[in-house]
């Protein structure tokens, strides 16, 4: 099968989401809402780790504005502009990981290393889904899997039942796609969870990777010129 580039940000989507839950004491850095509960869980139970799950919200809303709007700005090509938000991203990512390995292990979960390392995860996942959102409309999302679930459940029953207005084998491409997004990212999950276990901090190397396979699969695609 063809490495597609929605494919690479959806496991992308996967691994950062969860590596970031698990190294930064709870944080969601690219399913920001899920941080609400968080929040009331940290309320209800006084325990700590709040300030990092308040801030994430604002700075992903900031982060996606800011970069619409230079990008609108400076004139230049969909591929172009969608090559410089991939650049852009792997920048964040990979400062993430710096910050990361550097400060180890984050004991004080309201100490001001966590709320760096986990806000500039926060932006570079905020950039992807910017640039999902603008440039691969057609692609299901990267980093939000429960509406591309419950559309598969709705492929499925009407693949078995049948429409008026489409067959099966206008509904089958999709349903592919769709079923490809949530396996690649429930496979970036489980990676993240073992290589966190296995490399702990390390593991924050892979994410700037994936980013440059990203950007290598936008090159050699011609689907987004």
């Amino acid at each position: 099968m063809k490495l597609s580039l929605p494919t690479v940000l959806s496991f992308t989507g996967g691994y950062v989401d969860t590596a970031g839950f698990l190294a930064l004491n709870g944080l969601f850095t690219a399913h920001v809402t899920g941080n609400f509960v968080m929040i009331g869980a940290a309320v209800a139970q006084g325990s700590l780790g709040i300030i990092a799950k308040l801030l994430a919200l604002p700075v992903f809303c900031i982060a996606i504005m800011f970069v619409r709007y230079v990008m609108l700005v400076i004139p230049a090509t969909p591929r172009c502009t969608l090559l410089w938000m991939l650049i852009l991203k792997f920048l964040f990512l990979a400062a993430g990981a710096i910050a990361a390995i550097h400060f180890g292990s984050f004991s004080d979960p309201d100490g001001w290393p966590l709320i760096l390392t986990g806000m500039l995860l926060v932006i570079a996942m905020a950039v992807q889904n910017a640039a999902h959102r603008i440039h691969l409309t057609s692609a299901p999302p990267s980093t939000l899997m429960t509406g591309t679930t419950t559309q598969i459940m709705i492929e499925v029953a009407n693949l078995l039942h049948g429409t008026p207005t489409e067959s099966g084998d206008s509904i089958r491409p999709r349903l592919v796609r769709l079923v490809v997004a949530v396996c690649a990212f429930a496979l970036g999950c489980g990676f993240a969870a073992l290589f966190y276990i296995q490399f702990g901090m390390w593991c924050f190397v892979v994410p700037p990777l994936l980013a440059v396979l990203a950007l290598s699969t936008l090159v050699l695609e011609k689907e987004y010129a």
